[in-house]
């Protein structure tokens, strides 16, 4: 059996006649019964037991459903102290309550079709019971307190598992009809069952030492005197009560046909209103339905469109790829190139063959660069950029000289090309938030059709409800139609609400998010600063002053370890030309002559005050200034302010905070730590959505 499952829900047609029975029961003058049969029903409802005490129902039929017990929770049985007819035929049943025996006005049980596998030792307590009928059930064996049943007339035990009769039986003295599968019985022998009723209770007498009566001589109480009189063993004559029995039920009978003629006009009247109910229904539902159509068929054609946007972004993004795939095997084949060509220079030097297994071992090292994800290849690339250059520093001045040219050009397309991806993913990533977007309106319209919807079906559902008390409460249905009306706009200027101040909370995320893209990708710049090698450091601060503050102050500090290794000063610039410095490896041509420029700014001035060149007491030259002008102060922030704007989750204190939660709108928790939430952790309000935040490369 699974641990969770679903009650079946009724039909609508089974909900319609069960509302139907229940109003039909509580009208005045209504009959003593109450019909909830083929409602499709799991459990037997509340109402029906509430309808049962308070009416004082005397018959209640529940026959055709799909009752798995008798009591539902939070109920009594003494709610049906007043049943004399009790008819739960073709159900589910596994088993009667133990306290059954408190129905003591009980006169017919019928439970035929069911699954039962035993029955109560409460039911001798029933002592008006005439009609037990337990056919067609899993019943074994059946208890001793049968007996105590001295006014049971018929028993039908047939279609079960039973082969042995209690002896008790023989006490019921009134069993005028008991139907058995004589075949399968043992005791009594099969011979004796299948000679019918009188010859069974003549066995059991015999075997129990008691003197057989037949039934006829013993007289029962009758059904309307609700047990007032006890079943006593009187040989007076039954005939004439029988027929006076049988004369009241045909008037009682005739009076409840034609009891029943006047409801089922009246159940066609209800059913006439109820289907010009439906078409109204039918009607709102339709207008609703196109009206659903066409913002369906909005939002595809926006989709559609996004998918061609989406389709010719990424037809670029393809081109651009492969003319960066292009240029870097130009740039391959060409570094290849000079490898060969320094080959063939130092064959005659004896480091030759560490020098073809050094450049041997950094091509190997580039197909594999080439081959991991871009994320791995950049950290790969800073620390291989490292290692190179340590190594090339170690040798020969020549070999020193262009292996530092391949490094800085190589190193110029690397950033070049991360800097085109970088922005073409931005794109990219812009365009899906964009689609996220448009997809999010979409679904807030639809649902809120749906919420509207759902609301114009339950002030109809009321209305329906109280279409058969509208004879005497005309006055009270225009009172809670205003009320619906002003509740309706109530939650509409709620939503609104709650709308605005959604757009309000995103529209600060979205700044937030960007500004702390921005200082994300300047911090990372400014880590890769401060993880220079020590050669490099070494030889940036022999840089001069002067030279360090101008490269600083036209934001080309990325060019000072090219200035630094190949030993360039002011007077060196003074002679140097712009296509000098785009050999050395500046390759922006405004920035080429806005360097010479201030070179030579700062050679005539340091003419007439020649202290602005001489170096410090100590003989070292700093690269920038002690403190640089707050024009060219960096903008990336510090380490320890990054680790205070960025909110870690306040659940498993590892990830970054990536999900916001409405209707509080705090943002705590990552997208794994979120999904067994069911109430925000810092607010403790309920969560009725996740939104996931995703920010720009």
């Amino acid at each position: 059996m699974p641990l969770f499952f679903r009650k079946r829900k009724p039909s609508e047609e089974a909900r319609k006649r069960l509302e139907y029975q229940m109003c039909l029961a509580k009208e005045a003058g209504a009959d003593d019964i109450l019909d909830i049969s083929k409602c499709e029903l799991s459990e037997i409802p509340f109402g029906a037991f509430a309808t049962c005490k308070v009416l004082q129902k005397k018959v209640l039929i529940v026959h055709t459903n799909l009752l798995t017990s008798l009591l539902p929770k939070s109920c009594s049985l003494l709610s049906l102290a007043t049943i004399k007819v009790l008819d739960l035929h073709d159900n589910q049943l596994t088993a009667l309550p133990d306290d059954i025996g408190q129905l003591t006005a009980l006169q017919v049980l019928n439970v035929e079709r069911n699954q039962l596998t035993y029955l109560p030792r409460s039911i001798g307590n029933l002592i008006q019971l005439q009609t037990l009928n337990v056919k067609d059930n899993r019943l074994k064996e059946l208890p001793d307190t049968l007996g105590e049943l001295r006014s049971l007339r018929t028993l039908d035990i047939s279609e079960n598992e039973i082969q042995r009769l209690p002896r008790m039986l023989a006490h019921i003295r009134t069993l005028e009809t008991l139907s058995l599968a004589a075949s399968s019985m043992v005791y009594p022998p099969q011979e004796v069952c299948g000679a019918g009723t009188e010859a069974i209770q003549q066995f059991l007498c015999k075997e129990s030492g008691l003197e057989y009566y037949p039934a006829s001589q013993y007289l029962l109480p009758v059904l309307e005197q609700d047990g007032a009189e006890n079943s006593l063993d009187s040989p007076d004559g039954p005939t004439d009560r029988l027929c006076r029995e049988e004369e009241e039920w045909q008037n009682r009978f005739s009076d409840y046909e034609k009891r029943k003629e006047q409801k089922m006009l009246e159940k066609l009247e209800f059913e006439r209103r109820l289907e010009l109910g439906q078409r109204e229904h039918a009607q709102l539902l339709q207008q609703s339905n196109s009206q659903k159509d066409e913002i369906l068929q909005t939002v595809k054609e926006e989709q559609s469109r996004l998918e061609q946007g989406l389709s010719e972004r990424q037809r670029f993004l393809d081109a651009e790829r492969q003319r960066l795939q292009e240029q870097l095997k130009q740039t391959e084949q060409n570094i290849s190139n000079r490898i060969q060509k320094l080959l063939q220079e130092n064959r005659r030097q004896k480091k030759s063959s560490e020098i073809l297994k050094s450049l041997e071992n950094e091509r190997i090292r580039m197909e594999q660069l080439m081959s991991i994800t871009q994320e791995e290849a950049e950290s790969l690339r800073r620390r291989e950029i490292a290692s190179a250059m340590q190594q090339m520093l170690t040798e020969s001045c020549k070999s020193r000289l262009i292996q530092m040219a391949y490094e800085s050009q190589r190193q110029n397309l690397v950033q070049q090309a991360c800097s085109s991806m970088a922005d073409m993913d931005e794109r990219f990533q812009q365009i899906l938030s964009w689609q996220q977007m448009d997809q999010n309106k979409a679904i807030s319209q639809i649902l809120q059709e749906s919420a509207m919807q759902k609301a114009a079906f339950e002030a109809l559902q009321v209305k329906k409800d109280l279409m058969h008390r509208q004879i005497r409460k005309q006055e009270m249905i225009s009172e809670q139609r205003w009320a619906l009306s002003s509740l309706l706009q109530q939650l509409l200027k709620e939503k609104t609400q709650r709308e605005e101040e959604l757009r309000e909370i995103l529209t600060e995320l979205e700044a937030q998010s960007e500004t702390k893209q921005e200082n994300y990708w300047l911090i990372q710049y400014q880590r890769l600063l401060n993880q220079k090698p020590l050669s490099l450091k070494l030889q940036e601060e022999g840089l001069e002053r002067p030279l360090a503050a101008l490269l600083v102050e036209l934001s080309a500090e990325h060019y000072l370890p090219v200035f630094a290794h190949h030993r360039l000063s002011l007077a060196t610039l003074s002679r140097m030309g712009p296509a000098d410095l785009a050999k050395v490896g500046v390759s922006e041509a405004g920035l080429q002559h806005e360097i010479l420029r201030r070179a030579q700014e700062l050679l005539d001035a340091a003419r007439t005050q020649p202290e602005l060149l001489k170096p410090p007491e100590d003989g070292v030259l700093p690269t920038a200034p002690e403190e640089l002008p707050e024009a060219v102060r960096p903008s990336a922030p510090p380490a320890e302010l990054l680790e205070v704007q960025t909110s870690e989750c306040v659940v498993c204190l590892e990830r970054e905070a990536q999900m916001i939660f409405l209707n509080c709108g705090h943002v705590c928790c990552c997208q794994l730590c979120c999904q067994p939430l069911r109430t925000c952790p810092l607010c403790r309000q309920d969560i009725t959505q996740c939104l996931r935040i995703y920010h720009s490369s």
